[in-house]
């Protein structure tokens, strides 16, 4: 029997039967990709699944049951995709949490799921790069936000000229701020000018 014939029968679908046992109130499978029996010699087979919150891992027990760990999309830093002749490599870097399960210690951790069916692989991967892409632009705007909050309320040195800000350094270091994110790409040149100019005027 081949491999294919063998993840299409009853193992799948208890395995996908288990992997949506694990599914919370409204969240949605959206992909998934099981590792072929060739790479998965001396361990368990491992099924991934990208879920409408989260990337979901689940490993059959020798006996009975199986293993569940779990990446937020929101600790997710880098993903990688390495498709060969027999199956695809999916790498993953994950930052700093306490609740990643699959990843144990704090800090960032990289796991990497290996020998995955390729056309599986790659549906996963869009979505990871999809949510990573959506995540990074959630935490651009909340930096964005959080340093126009900062920009405001310069005073103004009693006596100076009119207009010249305190020389405290508070203007500077957001200023500084300001200059970090823009060489970040985090904000656009014309954001970068009107949170410049919002300070030196205020």
């Amino acid at each position: 029997m081949s491999d294919a014939t063998t993840i299409d029968g009853a193992g799948l679908g208890k395995a996908l039967a288990e992997l949506r046992s694990v599914l919370i109130p409204g969240e949605t499978l959206e992909a998934w990709a099981i590792q072929r029996r060739i790479f998965a010699l001396s361990h368990r087979r491992l099924l991934i699944a990208a879920t409408s919150g989260r990337l979901v891992v689940l490993v059959r027990r020798l006996l009975a049951g199986f293993d569940v760990s779990t990446i937020r999309w929101q600790d997710l830093e880098e993903v990688t995709l390495r498709v060969g002749v027999i199956g695809a490599d999916l790498a993953l870097r994950a930052g700093q949490a306490t609740d990643l399960a699959s990843l144990g210690a704090q800090g960032s951790q990289r796991v990497e799921f290996q020998g995955l069916r390729k056309e599986q692989a790659q549906a996963v991967y869009r979505i990871c790069q999809a949510q990573d892409q959506a995540w990074r632009e959630k935490r651009r705007v909340r930096e964005l936000e959080e340093l126009r909050a900062r920009s405001g309320g310069i005073q103004v040195v009693p006596g100076a000229a009119s207009g010249s800000v305190t020389a405290n350094g508070d203007a500077v270091r957001r200023l500084q701020e300001a200059k970090q994110l823009l060489d970040a790409r985090l904000i656009t040149d014309a954001e970068y000018e009107a949170i410049k100019a919002k300070i030196v005027s205020s």
